[in-house]
Formats: C-alpha cells, sequence, structure tokens
C-alpha cells in the first residue's frame, strides 16, 4: 500500500477519528483536494459492513459540506478510487471549469496547509 495514505502529514489533517481521517492530498489536483481514509484496511468499498459505510458516507458529506463553505464553491467531485487496494474517498473541489477540465491539471506537492484551520471552523459534526 501506498505510503502516503497511511501517513498523512500532522498539518493536512482536518478530521481524526478512531474508524477514519481527512487530510488534504499531499499532491492536489486542485486547491483543497482533500481525501477521506478509512483506517482499515480495507480493499473495496464493498467490503464495509452497512454501519461502515454508512458512517463513511456521513463524514464525507460532512467534510464535503465544510469544503463548499471554506471554498465558496458550488461543486466538489467525489471520486472512489481503488487502484491501492484501501478504501478511500478524494473529494476534488470544481472551480469555474467545465466537466473533466479539471483532470488535465499538474498536481504538485501541497505545502501550503493554511486551509486546514478554515476548513476545521466549517465542519459541523453529527453525533
Amino acid at each position: 500500500m501506498k505510503d502516503n495514505l497511511i501517513k498523512p502529514t500532522k498539518h493536512s489533517i482536518i478530521y481524526n477519528d478512531l474508524y477514519l481521517y481527512a487530510c488534504l492530498a499531499k499532491y492536489p489536483i486542485t486547491k483543497g483536494h482533500t481525501i477521506v481514509v478509512w483506517k482499515k484496511i480495507v480493499k473495496d468499498l464493498n467490503l464495509l459492513n452497512k454501519k461502515e459505510y454508512d458512517y463513511l458516507m456521513n463524514k464525507v458529506d460532512e467534510v464535503r459540506k465544510a469544503l463548499l463553505k471554506t471554498l465558496k464553491i458550488k461543486k466538489i467531485y467525489l471520486m472512489y478510487l481503488d487502484e491501492v487496494n484501501h478504501v478511500h474517498w478524494h473529494l476534488v473541489p470544481r472551480y469555474n471549469e467545465k466537466g473533466f477540465n479539471i483532470f488535465n491539471h499538474t498536481p504538485k506537492k501541497n505545502i501550503d496547509f493554511s486551509l486546514v484551520n478554515k476548513i476545521q471552523k466549517n465542519l459541523v459534526l453529527k453525533i
């Protein structure tokens, strides 16, 4: 498994609990690109039980809403990619672009984590 999924930099962590964490991507496609990672090694989304799946998706939605509010945008792409055999979601903010144009961006290493505190302030957690 890729090391960047297991060990995010501590400055990139937006949310962390017993089951999952959310962090800014190390190599974002767009500003605010966030990854929500299930901590337990599970190779595919369909292997989560209903309770785990619902928990994960509620957290993805909470992080998505915080990103929308923080970045003042209208759209976040949710991408489930299983190329590393570890359940995780990519939340990719869409700015004023159409369709798949954001995927033409060349990711660059993220060195600015100033968004983390702003996103955390807008994160409304359901209990």
